[in-house]
């Protein structure tokens, strides 16, 4: 599965998909299908902060 450790860091963080969709400013949905091609370094590096910055809230 692509993009598995995107989806571990959310899970391991309690952070859902939907919440980060919603921080990137897209429909889950679409954020799903993003996640079925391994996504470049640097997109995941900002989906990592984003999911840091929705586990200190």
């Amino acid at each position: 599965m692509c993009n598995q450790d995107i989806r571990e860091y959310a899970k391991a963080h309690n952070v859902k998909l939907w919440q980060i969709a919603n921080e990137l400013g897209i429909n889950d949905g679409n954020f799903s299908r993003k996640l079925r091609y391994e996504l470049p370094g640097e997109t995941k590096q900002q989906i990592k902060v984003i999911i840091d910055e929705l586990a200190a809230e």
